[in-house]
């Protein structure tokens, strides 16, 4: 339950938004549109993180990324669209538009492609699924403005995917480092790193020797590491 009505500009104040989400980058954009729209904003970047929150916490709003470090988002969407008392609204996001119809069937109420940086698209999306009664009264002011995430928390994500990628590379690790990069690299719109990502699953899937493109996708995250501009 909401304890400050909602207003024209703060379409979600009172509302409490739980990102579940392991990329900086992505998490920081979700902040400040949460911020921009009167939310409190919460974030677990696992499974497990997440799991831990829900039994302490009950937000109104959970968003959940597909591509976890400990397993399938989608199991969590479908654990919380079963549980009693249901969520609010319950939206799940990928870097990857074809797994829409799997959030839909998971329970998921909405999807969204990354990167979503819209404040406009970001409201009409909550606010759609919210009760009648937490939804703002009257006109609505419509806030036609994009985020823009601080460049650290994209090398942050770099960083922690150069780490993962200088230690094993067993099959359930680069499906991580796959679901990753691509969604970081659709937060940060950069094609480059979002086409190495593109290799390398193309790769895996036809069975070919992994060495040189995980190496070639090595080079493209150390560059960005290197470099003083992120994005």
């Amino acid at each position: 339950m909401t304890t400050r009505p909602p207003t024209a500009t703060r379409p979600l104040l009172g509302q409490t938004v739980l990102v579940v989400e392991d990329s900086r980058f992505a998490c920081e954009a979700m902040r400040l549109l949460c911020l921009r729209s009167g939310a409190r904003i919460r974030r677990a970047d696992s499974l497990r993180s997440a799991r831990k929150h829900l039994t302490v916490y009950r937000p109104t709003v959970v968003i959940v990324d597909i591509g976890l470090p400990d397993g399938n988002g989608l199991d969590l969407v479908q654990d919380i669209a079963q549980a009693v008392p249901r969520v609010e609204v319950l939206l799940a996001t990928s870097g990857n538009s074809e797994l829409a119809d799997e959030a839909t069937v998971a329970g998921a109420d909405g999807f969204f492609e990354k990167p979503l940086t819209s404040l406009a698209a970001f409201q009409n999306l909550v606010l759609k699924h919210l009760p009648a009664e937490q939804r703002p009264r009257g006109p609505r002011t419509i806030m036609d403005e994009d985020v823009v995430p601080d460049p650290i928390a994209f090398q942050d994500d770099m960083a922690h995917i150069s780490d993962v990628l200088s230690e094993e590379h067993a099959p359930r690790v680069l499906d991580y480092v796959t679901q990753f990069i691509d969604g970081v690299a659709s937060s940060a719109q950069d094609d480059e790193l979002k086409q190495a990502a593109a290799r390398l699953a193309a790769v895996r899937a036809e069975g070919a020797p992994l060495r040189s493109v995980v190496a070639d996708l090595s080079a493209v995250v150390q560059k960005r590491l290197n470099s003083k501009i992120a994005i």
